[in-house]
């Protein structure tokens, strides 16, 4: 009779854990958890949160691992498809991909396509060329000089904000690049004076290349970057908000950040910025 009551004992155990374990799983829209994937977009350019290793040439960065982990969390494979960062809102909005796990910035103007599960917290930050960095003991005396940053982000809007505000007669001379590696080659070249990186890769690229750049002063605006989801695909928004929320929770989220070197910019709680 012991061992009778001990057995109906351990699977009444077995079932109430299998019903919270069920309770707690996170749903994923029916064509996802059938195909058993999530088709994400990357461009590999933007070490540390994604590239390709020199070594290996494997996928490799913060978002990758992150990307593996919500998968792992989610029951289902990532299928990284690499594309351009001009084809990411258009590769949302016709459905050819899930989703967008490329260090991309949550902006207002591009909810209209895209809602954001948001994960890291960033700003764009000066730097110059260790040489020069006496040059360059406060932000101010970027004022009137040349700096250069991606056009295809919002630091030009930001830095030309940064500069009304605080440069007034002697406004700074902005140089659009192809991207941040151009930015740091114009820097090297000495093209420009100064340029702007997201100060969640600015120490990554400094230790890349000791003694070749110096920040100047503290991050000038605050962004968020996120993982871009179709608009209408709220179930796949919540399924990615709890995922990366239960990442956060065990400890995961907190072990990636160490690895890359982004314990700045972590967040306490993943959010949502939906679109309409």
């Amino acid at each position: 009779m012991k061992r009778l009551l001990v057995a109906v004992a351990l699977v009444g155990a077995m079932t109430v854990s299998a019903l919270s374990v069920q309770a707690w799983a996170i749903e994923l829209p029916p064509d996802i958890a059938k195909r058993g994937s999530l088709k994400v977009a990357l461009v590999p350019n933007y070490p540390p949160m994604e590239f390709r290793d020199p070594a290996t040439n494997a996928l490799s960065g913060f978002d990758i691992d992150l990307g593996e982990a919500i998968g792992r969390k989610l029951g289902v494979k990532i299928e990284w498809t690499e594309t351009s960062f001009a084809e990411f809102m258009p590769s949302i909005s016709t459905g050819r991909v899930d989703a967008i796990l490329s260090g991309f910035t949550d902006y207002a103007s591009r909810h209209e396509i895209a809602s954001f599960v948001d994960y890291l917290r960033s700003g764009p930050k000066f730097f110059v060329q260790q040489s020069r960095a006496s040059e360059f003991k406060d932000m101010a005396a970027l004022c009137g000089k040349k700096v250069g940053a991606s056009r295809r982000t919002m630091f030009p809007a930001e830095i030309d904000k940064w500069s009304q505000k605080n440069c007034g007669s002697n406004p700074i001379q902005f140089v659009g690049t192809d991207g941040s590696a151009d930015a740091r080659n114009q820097l090297r070249q000495g093209r420009i004076d100064a340029a702007v990186q997201g100060n969640e890769t600015l120490p990554y690229l400094m230790d890349l290349e000791p003694g070749t750049y110096a920040p100047v002063g503290d991050p000038f605006a605050t962004q968020f970057t996120g993982i871009a989801l179709p608009v209408k695909e709220k179930a796949l928004q919540q399924a990615i908000l709890e995922a990366v929320d239960a990442l956060i929770a065990d400890g995961t989220y907190k072990t990636l950040l160490a690895k890359w070197k982004l314990n700045d910019n972590g967040l306490e709680k993943a959010t949502i910025n939906a679109g309409q």
